[in-house]
């Protein structure tokens, strides 16, 4: 039997590295996951002839319009046949309005249009096949959309014409040093400006604590009074956590410092092959819990405000929702930001998440130890490749710009790895279980809820969010019965939380539910919610000053006593690279 089960290991081991090999050439999504979804489409199809027979009406429509349109788009007032999406800003400049260039695009557009209503509403194609056929249709179409070429792209020919073709030069220039940066491993050009512990993540402050997993910051206290409960800020591991500390000018850290706040922070060690398994249960443990247990020795006999930032946001539900079941009152507050509890609605990011390609990742995983950055931000990518991946091309290959990287575009550069264990647990319990937001997921052997989080939460989502969508954020307000204030900022997932006073274009809405208040969908709580120009952390640190009592001493930090100072911030697991 035991030899069995050996040569049965032996030979799943063949299939996982096979799956791992393949897997560094196709951005981890597994053949099988497309074909199938293929298939699915095809059969479903091929057995609805209705549906046949509406696509090729509306082709044959389509193209009489667009004929029509042919006829007199060489007039400068001639009416689109179709517009882009708001979203789609390609096709917005003069240039394109002119013939034949009008004549490109609209071909375009309704060809994508076209493919839309192919690849949807067939009936019985299941949901996710569906949506991930039209992902991958949409993927294909942008890749000959006539914007990425010289001959088919007026604002380019008209670069290339007025320059001579000193553009394409540049831009050839700009596409050999990005290739050669990327196969040796190097950060984007420009990144080298930002330099952490010189310019970014300067906040003054001590490591008090290291274990395994996190360095504990401690940061110095700027006012002469602070505020009696401290702040612990538990950062998304799947990135480093400066991004809360960029420079002077964007830092929450500063800001909350300047502000009266004893700030504590967690930074996670970026892991290697020898952490593979490290598990959630890990992150709560070594991460969290410890750095409460040691910020209640450092300021002892008051409560703690805790932030928690997309998956450290997860996290932190987690751990608070485990304090409330074991009677653990430390918290005064709970902040979430783009932070996600149900996962049944994480946008175009669950095309990437089903037991096919969770499988399949695991493998790629198993051999390396790790999930790579590189194959995080692949898969990121392509959820806006109009804008993360074409309009870069045309800019910096075609029109010669070379894009001037700031503060936070270098941060993102910055990547961390997830370990094997922790994130197949995570993929796994919360993305394809849904175990937290539903009642199932245990710490130790006992399931938590959230329902039996007490403290008040402030939940702040971000209206373009492609990893966190808004909507999906919302959902915390069903399954909570405590006071949530909830915010709606402008912005990306990143953008969008990085919004200091002061940054242009920046607006929220904001409204508390209390716990004894009927529940409001997010679509009409977004229509009956006022508008507020500017940013929310003013707002949000009045939120934290209202839940305080009162103002206190500082104190010591990096003291000689059970927590001194180990390393000046930002510490070292930042710089692990």
């Amino acid at each position: 039997m035991e030899n069995t089960m050996k040569s049965s290991e032996a030979f799943s081991n063949i299939d996982r590295m096979v799956h791992a090999w393949a897997g560094r050439f196709n951005m981890g999504v597994p053949p099988a996951a497309l074909m199938l979804a293929y298939l699915d489409w095809l059969v479903h199809l091929g057995t609805s002839p209705g549906k046949q027979a509406e696509l090729l009406d509306n082709m044959q429509r389509n193209m009489q319009r667009l004929m029509l349109y042919a006829s007199h788009s060489a007039d400068p007032n001639a009416e689109p046949v179709i517009k882009p999406l708001p979203q789609d800003t390609r096709f917005n400049g003069a240039e394109w309005q002119k013939w034949p260039f009008n004549l490109y695009y609209q071909n375009f557009l309704m060809t994508e249009q076209w493919w839309h209503y192919a690849t949807t509403g067939i009936p019985g194609v299941s949901r996710h096949n569906e949506d991930f056929l039209y992902f991958a249709a949409r993927q294909l179409l942008d890749m000959v959309s006539p914007s990425n070429y010289v001959a088919t792209n007026p604002e380019v020919l008209k670069a290339t014409t007025l320059e001579g073709g000193a553009n394409l030069v540049k831009g050839t220039s700009n596409f050999i040093e990005d290739w050669q940066r990327n196969i040796q491993g190097q950060k984007p050009a420009g990144a080298e400006k930002f330099k952490v512990g010189k310019n970014v993540a300067v906040t003054p402050g001590k490591v008090i604590y290291r274990n395994r997993l996190i360095e504990l910051i401690q940061y110095s206290p700027t006012t002469d009074k602070v505020f009696a409960e401290p702040v612990l800020i538990v950062p998304a591991c799947i990135m480093k956590y400066y991004i809360l500390d960029l420079s002077p000018q964007n830092s929450l850290v500063k800001y909350l410092v300047d502000n009266g706040h004893t700030v504590f922070l967690i930074s996670w060690k970026n892991p290697g092959a020898q952490d593979r398994d490290l598990g959630m249960e890990d992150y709560r443990t070594l991460g969290i819990m410890a750095a409460l247990d040691v910020i209640s020795a450092v300021v002892p006999d008051r409560k703690i405000h805790a932030l928690g930032y997309c998956i450290g946001g997860t996290f932190l539900t987690i751990a608070a929702s485990a304090m409330a079941r074991d009677g653990d009152d430390r918290l005064q507050s709970v902040t979430l930001l783009a932070a996600q509890t149900d996962f049944t609605e994480a946008g175009e990011l669950m095309l990437f998440i089903d037991e096919s390609q969770v499988n399949y990742l695991e493998d790629i995983m198993w051999n390396q130890g790790y999930l790579d950055t590189k194959q995080m931000a692949g898969a990121f990518q392509l959820l806006r490749s109009n804008d993360l991946i074409w309009s870069r091309i045309i800019n910096e290959y075609l029109l010669g710009h070379a894009e001037q990287l700031n503060d936070l575009m270098a941060w993102n550069a910055d990547g961390t790895r997830l370990p094997y264990r922790m994130h197949s647990e995570y993929l796994r319990t919360l993305f394809l279980n849904n175990d937290l937001f539903e009642g199932r997921f245990k710490v130790g052997d006992r399931p938590i809820v959230l329902s039996d989080i007490r403290a008040p939460i402030f939940a702040v989502a971000t209206s373009k969010d492609h990893v966190a969508p808004w909507r999906s954020v919302h959902k915390l307000m069903l399954p909570v019965d405590t006071d949530v204030t909830f915010v709606l900022t402008s912005g990306g997932h990143n953008s969008g939380i990085v919004s200091e006073p002061g940054h242009a274009n920046r607006s929220y809405q904001i409204s508390t539910r209390y716990s004894t208040d009927k529940y409001v969908d997010p679509d009409i709580w977004q229509a009956v919610t006022p508008v507020q120009k500017g940013s929310w952390w003013p707002t949000w640190q009045a939120w934290l000053a209202a839940h305080s009592s009162g103002k206190v001493e500082p104190p010591s930090i990096g003291s000689e006593g059970h927590y001194p100072a180990i390393a000046a911030a930002p510490g070292t697991y930042v710089l692990q690279q």
